[in-house]
């Protein structure tokens, strides 16, 4: 319906008022001084922290849970009381997360370590799975905040679709860092058969693409699975330069490219129309000429170029 003489439908004039303060607001923020700018930007991170905050004890509250139910160790009623117990500690800590607004856009890594190691006891605490923590180097750079909450939620994912196999017993994490890339390792010891197309591992990957890094799986028949992850400390600011400098051949520099984006030895070797023997064989070759050991330190490296 149109109201004659307005040009405007009913309900229009609902919103004029919410018209009025917003371009009042916009007139304020112009005519604000730069001291006046700082504060507003300051006060909107840590806003944004809290924010972060919270929906990282969230998600491992939810995590937790799910470990729970899962769980082949506990009967329904055990089940209930557990998973009863977590959620109520998960909306302590929730109700208590917005206190805690750090101080610093950063974090130091064998902090955001340790939170990771805090974070994933209750997903294992009930099933019959040890995990191994390799700690990161006291000196290490520090961690953005992103990255921080960023990595611990990939390793929770990653551990979480690990486990999610009834053969697996043992997994071990570890950070680690070049000063330009948090290096991230998990490994199982079970049956090399995780799949990357999960849905869990696609969840896992969108978030690590969205912080702007590569992970690459592994999976061994009988020795298990591995996920190396990287994720710059830095926003990308040039497109990778020259490899001259490693001597590379033309077959070895197409096998890092697709290493690098994550690609296992078989899709390798389809995509090269070469047998995954051979692409093990590039693999070494590369490993030799670019000093690393790990797929993770040469993804790094490729990045860094």
């Amino acid at each position: 319906m149109v109201s004659y003489g307005s040009g405007m439908p009913d309900g229009e004039f609902e919103h004029l008022p919410r018209l009025s303060v917003a371009m009042r607001a916009q007139t304020l923020a112009d005519a604000a001084s730069p001291d006046d700018l700082r504060l507003a930007r300051t006060s909107s991170g840590e806003r944004m922290e809290v924010l972060t905050e919270l929906v990282d004890e969230y998600s491992t509250t939810l995590e937790s849970i799910l470990a729970v139910l899962r769980s082949r160790r506990t009967d329904d009623g055990a089940a209930r009381s557990v998973a009863t117990a977590i959620a109520a500690s998960g909306l302590v800590h929730l109700r208590t997360a917005s206190d805690r607004v750090r101080t610093s856009a950063e974090e130091p890594v064998t902090t955001a370590f340790e939170r990771l190691r805090e974070d994933l006891r209750p997903l294992v605490r009930y099933r019959d799975i040890d995990v191994q923590f390799i700690e990161p180097p006291e000196d290490g750079r520090p961690l953005p905040s992103e990255v921080a909450h960023g990595a611990r939620a990939v390793v929770r994912g990653s551990v979480l679709a690990l486990i999610d196999s009834p053969e697996v017993e043992r997994v071990r994490v570890q950070w680690g860092c070049d000063g330009t890339n948090l290096l991230i390792d998990v490994r199982d010891d079970g049956r090399g058969d995780t799949s990357d197309d999960s849905v869990s591992m696609q969840s896992v990957s969108q978030r690590i693409h969205a912080l702007g890094g590569q992970i690459s799986m592994t999976a061994t028949p009988g020795w298990g699975t591995e996920i190396a992850i990287v994720i710059p400390l830095d926003p990308p600011h040039a497109p990778p330069g020259s490899t001259e400098a490693w001597d590379l051949r033309p077959r070895e520099l197409d096998v890092l490219r697709r290493l690098a984006s994550g690609r296992r030895n078989r899709d390798i070797a389809t995509d090269l129309a070469i047998s995954e023997n051979t692409v093990k064989f590039h693999v070494a070759n590369i490993y030799r000429k670019l000093g690393v050991t790990s797929r993770t330190e040469a993804t790094a490296l490729f990045l860094r170029a």
